[in-house]
């Protein structure tokens, strides 16, 4: 499966892809991960300097309560545009403002308003994401549950852990992995890499991963009657990073 890994403000896709790398590599082990960067180059400090090299980037700009937002038009082209090019895809990766994203896409492809012409999204892996709040993106894209298994991670200590979920009940019948750390990608014990490595092997074995037969209509119309997983909720008991 291939899926496009979206990374958190004012970061990268290199830096995602190290994030990740935290994981048990059979997690992700059969797919195909994408790290793409940001279209705008960071805007200010990126509070991985000293931490990680730059170059920093940045997939819109947004205010203080994130209502109202800067290139997020031209953000969402960009995507549609390199999915389109570059896919099929299969599903999104997200951290923090690249989960925003993926939600995002996702809930406007189910509503035929983007990516009409790439089969429908399998999967959504999202860490620390959160909804847009501007009304008009919440009438389009979250008005009806989004029909796409997904699973999420919401640190006990992370700052946006309600908006984090509220985004998760966009979904229909997330799975929800909680652990105690903050806005970041946790570590995983062995309990939930078995989790996870179950929960994936469900969403492949919905459909074919190859590419053609993701490209024939039957096994797209298909993917989006199945039955999503049911919800469950795990603690991953690991220290802080």
């Amino acid at each position: 499966m291939k899926i496009l890994c979206l990374h958190g403000f004012r970061t990268s896709g290199s830096f995602l892809q190290k994030q990740i790398g935290k994981w048990d590599p059979q997690i992700v082990a059969g797919f195909e991960l994408v790290f793409l960067d940001g279209q705008f180059p960071a805007s200010g400090k990126s509070e991985i300097e000293g931490i990680f090299p730059p170059p920093y980037f940045e997939w819109f700009q947004f205010n203080e309560d994130f209502t109202a937002y800067q290139n997020l038009d031209s953000c969402i082209s960009y995507l549609c545009d390199y999915i389109e090019k570059n896919g099929p895809f299969d599903g999104f990766l997200g951290f923090s403002q690249g989960a925003a994203i993926g939600g995002y896409l996702l809930g406007y492809q189910s509503k035929g308003l983007i990516l009409k012409n790439h089969p429908p999204m399998k999967m959504f892996i999202s860490i620390s994401g959160s909804k847009f709040r501007d009304p008009t993106i919440c009438e389009a894209a979250y008005i009806e549950p989004i029909k796409v298994k997904s699973v999420h991670f919401i640190g006990a200590k992370d700052w946006l852990k309600e908006p984090n979920e509220e985004f998760a009940s966009a979904f229909i019948e997330p799975l929800i992995i909680r652990h105690p750390q903050g806005h970041t990608v946790p570590k995983l014990d062995e309990a939930t890499v078995e989790l996870l490595k179950g929960w994936i092997e469900g969403v492949v074995k919905s459909c074919s991963s190859t590419k053609e037969e993701f490209e024939a209509e039957g096994c797209a119309v298909e993917a989006m009657k199945h039955d999503p997983p049911t919800v469950r909720e795990e603690i991953v008991l690991n220290e802080e990073c």
